[in-house]
C-alpha cells in the first residue's frame, strides 16, 4: 500500500556519535510508567491519611515495588501531607487516582508490562467502587 522510504532521513546527523543521549522506546515508556505510578502512589498516600485502610496500605506497597522495579530498584520518594477537609477531598482524590491509574494502564499495556497493567486495572476498579459508594454527609455538630 505504501512505498518504502529509500533515502536517508534528513533528521539524522552526519556524525556517528550524537551529542545528546538517546533512549529506546522501552526506556521512555519505563520512565513514563514509573512517573504515573509514582503519582498514583502520592494520591494513594493522601487517601490513606484521610481514610486509613488495609487495602490502601497493600496498594501503596505494591505501587512502591513497581516504581522501584521500573527505576532500577530506586524506591520512590514519599511525602506525607496534612489532611484537610474530608468529604470533597476524598471524592477529588479518588477521581484523580482513577485517572492516574488509567494513564498507567495505557502505558503498561503499550509496553506489555503485565504486572503494572494488572495493578493499574485493580486500582481503577477500587477507585471506581469508592466513587460509587454512597457517603453520609458530614454534619457540624
Amino acid at each position: 500500500m505504501y512505498e518504502p522510504i529509500r533515502t536517508k532521513s534528513v533528521h539524522t546527523t552526519a556524525r556517528t556519535t550524537p551529542d545528546f543521549p538517546h533512549r529506546s522506546r522501552e526506556e521512555e515508556l519505563d520512565i513514563q510508567l514509573a512517573g504515573h505510578l509514582a503519582a498514583l502512589l502520592t494520591v494513594t498516600d493522601e487517601l490513606r491519611e484521610l481514610e486509613p485502610s488495609v487495602e490502601l496500605d497493600a496498594a501503596a506497597e505494591r505501587l512502591v515495588e513497581q516504581v522501584a522495579r521500573l527505576r532500577g530498584e530506586v524506591p520512590p520518594v514519599r511525602v506525607t501531607t496534612p489532611a484537610r477537609g474530608r468529604e470533597p477531598r476524598l471524592t477529588a482524590l479518588h477521581r484523580r487516582a482513577h485517572a492516574l491509574a488509567g494513564r498507567a494502564l495505557v502505558v503498561a499495556a503499550s509496553r506489555a508490562d503485565t504486572a503494572a497493567a494488572i495493578l493499574s486495572a485493580q486500582r481503577m476498579d477500587a477507585h471506581t467502587a469508592a466513587l460509587a459508594e454512597p457517603r453520609e454527609p458530614l454534619t457540624a455538630g
